[in-house]
């Protein structure tokens, strides 16, 4: 069902949704870049995690996510999840006309390319967003010739969650990971990495150590808030920093506040209690 929309005013609120909380990697990032704006957050983690799901699940689930912000009145929507930026953004823009929608993967594959000298781009990933090959086809729609290879890594979600960010423990289980991977470029190996997962960016320090100083880590959460700066610079829809006061950030689950502030804290650099979690049923 078509949800129609006026058009969107810079005083509304941007909207940000992920399956769960590794968005919030991406809205620490909007908050850094865009002091003043007022943020809604939705973490769907009654159904996380949608890197398992299949890609009609994935669009449905986002589509319900988009309508409890679209609800509010939100000027825009960030897709701050690599899965759902890679099946369901034409689902949400078909059901969602009047709303501008952005995703994490366009920006990431576009810093990679800009990044790359040899084009040689490993990612890593969820299963769901690996077996899609979103990322392959947007760094080859822009650098065709590029070598590209890529990894699900599965356990960087747990760790990460878990908060288990650093250590041999975390060293070691990127190593396990990223030595097959980079192998499959030959001796050289690749020169940029994308981090194509919002929960990776809280093991960058491991990921960094292991890849080696001579590879690029490309952070999706980071690339993504360059990415909505400067689209509500072109469509005159920034709200610019307020005198007096600081950016303002309503947070929504579907299940779990405890768990939810908990864990927050991991990705989002704050404290967060149950009480500032609106529970919401989709």
């Amino acid at each position: 069902m078509r949800y129609d929309m006026p058009g969107p005013e810079p005083a509304q609120p941007i909207g940000v949704f992920d399956s769960g909380v590794g968005g919030l990697t991406v809205l620490r990032a909007l908050t850094a870049r865009l002091p003043g704006e007022d943020f809604l957050y939705l973490g769907d983690t009654a159904r996380l995690p949608y890197g398992a799901k299949s890609p009609a699940s994935v669009s449905r689930y986002a589509v319900q996510c988009a309508r409890v912000l679209a609800d509010q009145g939100v000027k825009l929507l960030v897709v701050a999840c690599n899965t759902a930026s890679s099946v369901a953004l034409p689902a949400l823009r078909e059901n969602f006309p009047g709303l501008p929608v952005l995703g994490v993967v366009e920006p990431g594959a576009r810093a990679a390319c800009e990044r790359t000298d040899t084009g040689r781009i490993a990612v890593i990933a969820t299963e769901s967003t690996v077996r899609g090959g979103a990322y392959h086809t947007a760094i080859r729609r822009i650098r065709p010739n590029a070598q590209i290879h890529s990894l699900p890594c599965p356990l960087f979600v747990a760790l990460a969650e878990e908060g288990w960010t650093d250590g041999p423990l975390v060293e070691g289980i990127v190593q396990e990971y990223l030595r097959p991977l980079f192998a499959r470029f030959g001796e050289q190996g690749p020169d940029t990495l994308v981090l194509g997962c919002t929960h990776f960016p809280v093991l960058c320090a491991p990921i960094a150590r292991v890849a080696g100083s001579g590879v690029a880590v490309i952070d999706s959460a980071a690339t993504a808030a360059a990415q909505v700066a400067e689209y509500l610079d072109q469509a005159g829809l920034r709200r610019g920093k307020q005198a007096n006061a600081e950016e303002r950030v309503r947070f929504m689950a579907t299940d779990g506040a405890g768990r939810f502030a908990r864990v927050a804290g991991v990705f989002l650099g704050q404290d967060l209690t149950p009480e500032q979690i609106t529970i919401v049923d989709l």
